[in-house]
């Protein structure tokens, strides 16, 4: 199958591109390298995989690669995804996630592009009155991130009313760890992402930040589901895969079930790496609720979807491993 892929070349994306093509699909990467990396283009396999720069907001650059070719569905990764600076810069995230995310999709129906598959985030449900978080549970973002993802999500569902791509939209919960190989991993600027920031502090012996110890949690720190990279790669081609086979459209959860303290994260970094982590508290940030944990019951039914490697110590482990081989 022919797969627009928007956003390759940035953590998660990367990881999803080497699994669609891996599966025999050829990918076109649509990526304008704002926060991507452009070594990530080496990093991945050269045998269908074809890079084309530029932004997802631009219609005439759209137009003429859905005109050169015939595609059978698009992932859609590209987009802001910062809470903090969401909650300095909103017009930002509505134009970078809302608005392009629009012309992307209006080019998509135009094409007659059957497929889509949105990276969508946890963050839509804002401070949740359930733990686990079931997939129905009502949306009510605390953060324009979360709020223009649901605007998103609630566009393809009416774009899809009137002839527009059939769709799911994954919920991710924390996306963590590396590949199992080593080759990809998690490198943002700046990193805003605590497993990573954990191991360069291991690593370099500087001190690093945590955010809020005096939320209602056992320890006072926030409480995550860690999904493992590779886990989140394989729902996509299998969302895809159903896409293709079906006409059917909905969200679902991409988590374990299973939620851990900032605390608890830090201890397990320390006992994988085998070094101390020094940590200094900081205020809690806005936006941030005390506790997000999936319930991902219905991507296990509909997707036959379950994560493999989203236990804490491979999460840690090949995050490490990888951190490792990109310092030398």
């Amino acid at each position: 199958m022919n797969i627009l892929l928007t956003g390759g070349s940035g953590y998660i994306g990367s990881i999803v591109a080497r699994e669609l093509a891996e599966a025999g699909n050829r990918i076109w990467i649509l990526d304008n390298f704002s926060t991507g990396r452009r070594q990530t283009v080496q990093a991945l396999p050269t045998q269908g995989i074809e890079w084309v720069e530029g932004d997802v907001g631009n219609a005439g650059l759209l137009k003429h690669l859905l005109t050169g070719t015939r595609f059978h569905g698009c992932v859609h990764l590209a987009g802001s995804s910062r809470v903090d600076e969401s909650m300095e810069r909103p017009t930002a995230y509505y134009r970078n996630n809302l608005v392009a995310g629009l012309t992307l999709l209006e080019a998509l129906t135009g094409a007659d592009v059957p497929s889509f598959v949105f990276s969508s985030s946890a963050a839509v449900y804002g401070t949740p009155t359930v733990t686990p978080i079931p997939d129905d549970h009502p949306p009510n973002p605390t953060h324009p991130y979360g709020e223009t993802k649901l605007a998103f999500e609630r566009a393809l569902g009416w774009c899809h009313r009137a002839g527009g791509p059939r769709f799911f939209s994954l919920r991710y919960f924390n996306a963590a760890g590396a590949t199992r190989d080593g080759a990809l991993g998690e490198n943002h600027n700046p990193e805003s992402h605590l497993i990573p920031n954990l191991l360069s502090a291991a690593f370099s012996g500087r001190p690093v930040s945590i955010y809020g110890v005096d939320y209602p949690t056992p320890d006072g720190t926030c409480v995550r589901d860690y999904v493992h990279v590779e886990d989140l790669a394989r729902a996509h081609r299998l969302a895809l895969d159903l896409l293709f086979r079906e006409d059917r459209s909905e969200a679902l959860n991409l988590g374990t079930g299973r939620g851990y303290s900032v605390r608890e994260i830090v201890g397990a970094v320390e006992r994988v790496t085998g070094r101390t982590v020094r940590v200094e508290v900081r205020p809690r940030r806005a936006g941030d609720p005390p506790v997000l944990v999936a319930a991902s019951t219905r991507a296990q039914q509909v997707l036959g979807w379950s994560p493999e490697f989203s236990d804490l110590d491979s999460i840690i482990g090949t995050a490490w491993l990888w951190h490792q081989r990109s310092r030398g």
